[in-house]
């Protein structure tokens, strides 16, 4: 795909306050990499012909990119479903208010599959057109990873920020559920759906975070001899491949190397219960939210979404609340275990992205964490024989947030090293 240079959030706002860059010349300069770029890539589903730009707020002359599942006013809204094709809401969701308000320019809307469950849209791999990007929010890693702009705005139910942050090498966060608003998007599981942000380094994604919210975000120092980090040993560990595994036993030895205070964690069995309880919760609430749709508009959804919805409504109102009891034990297990460590290690996903564009990709690493409602962080910086991003995620207890965005920073250029003789090949 040729070069793929990513944008600096922080190299483009600095530059804005030392008055050395406009907000006309930084919302320019996307506008420019799009038009060069996504032909190929496809990450976008709908650019603004002609933006608003602000002068003032934190984010002024900030090109944000908005995955398609969140209601904008002055632009196309379609869920990646022909079914909305040309959709134009009344007003916007409440996260892309919220960017508005602090000034952000929303250059377009990114990619996502249909009603952000799996049916994949036409985004690529911006570092191999042949592999999946992964999903659901394709377009916004894609577009971060191949430079069209500096952040851009996601969700994850399962594993639809962390996912396709490994697979396209950039940052991407999970909040704590509910620390950015989910009002105004295309529900899928409402007790699930998180919004996430993305962007091209890991303090660029919490600077994002902290002038999107106003929140103390930013990443502060961090003492490695103060840090517990947990190799997490879950029952999914086994079928990550080879590579992945590899990047795993490299991210802690190169954390302990760094004078982090590394051990391995097990897995608790309520930990495992609700990681397999994740999936009750999220179809049953999926037959709900997108009961309507089926009903409306059968033909033209995907075989995979109808039988999902359709299964969702046969899971019984007993099972759904079995499964939120499942969930609820977990997160106390959680709860527990962080007692003991401060930040947990995990592969982001089974391995690099997928060849083919059918699939994207596994979030078995990610359910688990989805349903705790913690937050988690891709860090970006290994590499599959193929070249490929291999993504280590790292996990924190509820409302942890800045702790585990200070700790991935700290880990960050660990990762992103020339590789020794013990990490992957």
């Amino acid at each position: 795909m040729g070069e793929n240079r990513m944008m600096s959030l922080g190299a483009l706002v600095a530059a804005r306050d030392a008055g050395k860059a406009s907000p006309e010349l930084m919302v320019a300069l996307c506008r420019d990499a799009i038009a060069r770029k996504d032909t190929a890539i496809r990450a976008f589903s709908h650019v603004a012909a002609e933006p608003a730009i602000a002068f003032d707020g934190p984010l002024a002359g900030v090109a944000v990119g908005v995955k398609d599942i969140f209601d904008s006013f002055d632009q196309p809204t379609s869920y990646g479903s022909p079914v909305y094709a040309g959709h134009r809401p009344l007003a916007d969701a409440a996260i892309v208010d919220l960017a508005r308000r602090q000034g952000a320019t929303i250059i377009g809307k990114t990619a996502t599959t249909e009603f952000a469950y799996f049916q994949p849209a036409d985004t690529v791999n911006p570092h191999n057109p042949a592999h999946t990007p992964g999903g659901s929010s394709s377009g916004s890693a894609a577009a971060v990873a191949a430079g069209m702009v500096p952040v851009a705005i996601g969700t994850q139910t399962g594993g639809s920020v962390i996912r396709p942050a490994a697979f396209c090498g950039v940052a991407g966060y999970k909040p704590s559920f509910r620390l950015l608003p989910a009002t105004g998007m295309k529900h899928f599981a409402p007790s699930l759906d998180t919004v996430g942000l993305f962007a091209a380094s890991i303090s660029d994604v919490a600077l994002f975070a902290n002038l999107l919210t106003g929140r103390d975000l930013t990443v502060e120092p961090v003492e490695p001899a103060q840090i517990r980090v947990g190799l997490y040993r879950c029952a999914e560990l086994g079928s990550a491949d080879s590579e992945m595994q590899d990047a795993l036993s490299a991210a802690a030895d190169r954390a302990a190397d760094a004078g982090f205070d590394v051990g391995e964690i097990e897995e608790p069995a309520a930990l495992t219960e609700a990681r397999e309880a994740h999936s009750i919760i999220q179809d049953h609430e999926a037959g709900l939210a997108c009961g309507p749709d089926l009903s409306r508009f059968r033909d033209q959804l995907s075989p995979r979404l109808v039988e999902v919805i359709e299964g969702g409504q046969a899971i019984s109102p007993q099972a759904y609340d079995q499964a939120r009891r499942l969930a609820k034990r977990g997160r106390a297990a959680a709860k527990l275990m962080f007692g003991e460590v401060d930040i947990l290690l995990s592969p982001s996903a089974p391995g690099a992205a997928p060849h083919g564009l059918e699939s994207t990709g596994d979030p078995r690493f990610n359910k688990l964490w989805t349903l705790m409602g913690g937050p988690t962080v891709n860090i970006p910086g290994f590499r599959s024989k193929q070249g490929l991003p291999l993504g280590i995620q790292a996990i924190a207890r509820f409302g942890r947030d800045r702790q585990v965005l200070s700790v991935a920073a700290a880990l960050e250029p660990l990762f992103s090293r020339s590789p020794h003789d013990r990490d992957p090949q």
